[in-house]
């Protein structure tokens, strides 16, 4: 089975006027002022598929931070996308969005016994009845010069939710009565359900509110299945290297060199 990677892991060509996308269509940085940052997947996400940023920089003086969620509205029949997901998007219906803070966002339900959590260090941490390989979900700091003596230290080193290298996802789970609840993950961790009786008869597409002090952020591919060709040709070269900023010295095409320097 080979891997999957839907084309929900890039950013939809419909964004705000102050948002610049990569050729790839997988980094977003907004350019000016602190707002008009919205951006969609570029498709609809599949049930239990997680929709994966990580923040590639920051702006100093804007008080706020990255905004992510689900809607059901399509991007493509949005006459103007508007300058903030909260509360304009939002109140537009059909929409969920919440602001990344260094607390969780799960909804507080009467009576609802605790989610239980799985070990730390389970590969594959259970999301209601659902698997998601957990280290490519857990941003950290970008490995340095001497990385390769301090590996260990640097696969533990788990950063604040709206820190640089942080990595914020979001999901949906469908439930029996045919509703679905979305789940965002903070590296690595589910915060639980963040919004319930969201409707899968329609399409969800992922938000992400490139807002105030986050001012660029990556998609970051989930596979799922044996890995890729790319990964595997990752992992080969990270082997054979001192540390990992050698890969800039290599003799790869650029988006194979861009994917090896990312874990």
């Amino acid at each position: 089975m080979a891997a999957r990677c839907r084309l929900a892991a890039r950013f939809h060509r419909v964004h705000g006027a102050n948002v610049l996308l990569d050729a790839s269509a997988t980094r977003a940085t907004r350019v000016r002022s602190f707002a008009h940052g919205l951006c969609f997947s570029q498709e609809p996400l599949a049930p239990g598929q997680p929709f994966l940023v990580e923040i590639e920089e920051k702006e100093l003086g804007w008080c706020g931070h990255l905004r992510v969620g689900l809607t059901a509205l399509d991007p493509q029949s949005l006459d103007v996308v508007p300058e903030y997901s909260l509360p304009d998007l939002v109140n537009m219906g059909d929409t969920w969005v919440f602001a990344i803070t260094r607390s969780h966002n799960r909804v507080a339900v009467d009576r609802e016994e605790p989610l239980a959590q799985g070990p730390p260090k389970e590969l594959f941490p259970l999301i209601e009845r659902l698997r998601i390989p957990r280290d490519t979900l857990v941003g950290r700091s970008r490995p340095g010069r001497y990385s390769h003596i301090l590996d260990d230290l640097y696969k533990t080193n788990v950063l604040p939710a709206t820190a640089r290298r942080s990595r914020i996802g979001m999901l949906y789970v469908p439930q029996p009565d045919g509703t679905a609840d979305m789940h965002i993950l903070i590296n690595g961790e589910d915060m639980g359900p963040s919004a319930r009786r969201l409707p899968t008869a329609r399409p969800l597409y992922a938000v992400v509110d490139v807002f105030a002090s986050t001012k660029s952020v990556r998609v970051i591919p989930v596979e799922y299945g044996f890995p890729s060709l790319q990964t595997l040709c990752r992992q080969v070269i990270q082997q054979h290297i001192v540390h990992r900023l050698a890969i800039d010295g290599l003799d790869l095409p650029l988006p194979l060199r861009s994917f090896c320097q990312h874990e």
